[in-house]
């Protein structure tokens, strides 16, 4: 921006996301490689990956105090505020991934960054939901996170946003229950990411003024959209088999959308091996493997989003490929419930 002075570049962020990412995903192709089993200890223990997520949050926070600076001011337009908003609102969005990737470790100082991580986008009990609620429920009708066959994006945005963050509420609240804690204990893992947030706004406000907080709540809402976006691309219409005794199938690489396109691969810390990390969720995201078992994406998860965003482009691209999964029995799938009698009518219509 300061050296061509055109407004667009405040639109940097989603620029890059939502088009330069798939056109390169398109030209540069896939990985088509995994890491040896030989080398996983090695590359494992490798501290060159985990300082790859520690850096990202100091580049998250610096764009942040920049950014505050320059909504305080009166040098920009209210247009080129939204979209600096938006900018800080997808890096905010890879904060959450990164967020994802530390929140997974046992290693106390990654647990504790990945609160630090989740603090811009006001999305701390995410920390809670994911690691104790999403990946148990995963590709079930009891998962939030899970999105449903006939599902719009736009109807699966409220239900996600709405029940994770309940789900995080009891899921907590029987934690601490079963330690003898009450729910405004020091170590409630929600308060402790909710805290950080209401730290980090309000020493900005302080700094730089009222005028600021309007932009900075609206990066937050659109990180955690982009968030929820990606939970619904990842899983969609994926339901795992039941065992005799009633109870679901443990999570195989079968039970989540993959994609190896290599340059989101890199951009997203591998999230698109999403198949491995659920059926192997103590692996490291440089260790994760792409699996031929898995149902795989037509694109990466950049294009993904731009696809779920229109709902008649999004059925056109994965409905079908939902019912190849399940070998044309599309009462295998996840259905969304009110549309199941419709979806099952018409595709028995079609076979």
């Amino acid at each position: 921006m300061l050296h061509t002075g055109q407004a667009v570049f405040w639109w940097i962020g989603p620029i890059i996301v939502l088009v330069v990412i798939p056109i390169l995903d398109w030209l540069v192709g896939e990985d088509g490689s995994n890491p040896r089993d030989e080398d996983y200890e090695l590359l494992s223990n490798d501290r060159y990956y985990r300082w790859c997520t520690y850096l990202f949050l100091p580049i998250q926070l610096i764009g942040l105090g920049i950014a505050c600076f320059m909504w305080a001011g009166n040098d920009l337009s209210v247009l080129d505020k939204l979209g600096l908003a938006a900018t800080l609102g997808f890096v905010s969005g890879i904060g959450i991934n990164a967020a994802h990737e530390l929140g997974h470790r046992v290693e106390h100082l990654e647990r504790w960054l990945a609160k630090v991580a989740l603090a811009q986008s006001c999305y701390g009990h995410f920390f809670v939901e994911h690691n104790r609620g999403h990946h148990v429920r995963v590709a079930t009708p009891e998962d939030p996170a899970s999105g449903r066959l006939g599902e719009s994006l736009w109807e699966f945005l409220p239900r996600s946003v709405i029940g994770g963050f309940r789900s995080a509420i009891a899921l907590e609240r029987e934690r601490l229950a079963r330690k003898g804690k009450r729910w405004w204990d020091p170590h409630n893992h929600i308060l402790q990411a909710w805290s950080m947030s209401i730290v980090l706004f309000g020493g900005l406000v302080a700094v730089f003024g009222i005028g600021a907080l309007p932009y900075l709540l609206l990066q937050a809402v659109i990180g955690a959209a982009l968030l929820e976006t990606v939970n619904y691309v990842e899983h969609y219409g994926l339901l795992r088999e039941r065992r005799p005794n009633g109870n679901y199938a443990r999570c195989s690489a079968r039970d989540s959308w993959n994609s190896d396109r290599l340059v989101t691969n890199i951009f997203l810390f591998h999230l698109q091996r999403h198949s491995d990390h659920h059926a192997n969720p103590g692996r490291r995201y440089q260790t994760l493997r792409s699996s031929m078992q898995a149902p795989q994406l037509p694109a990466g998860y950049a294009s993904m989003i731009v696809f779920a965003a229109i709902p008649p482009l999004w059925r056109a691209v994965m409905d079908h490929r939902v019912i190849a999964h399940y070998d044309g029995d599309i009462s295998r799938a996840n259905i969304q419930p009110r549309k199941r009698r419709r979806i099952l009518s018409a595709n028995e219509a079609t076979a």
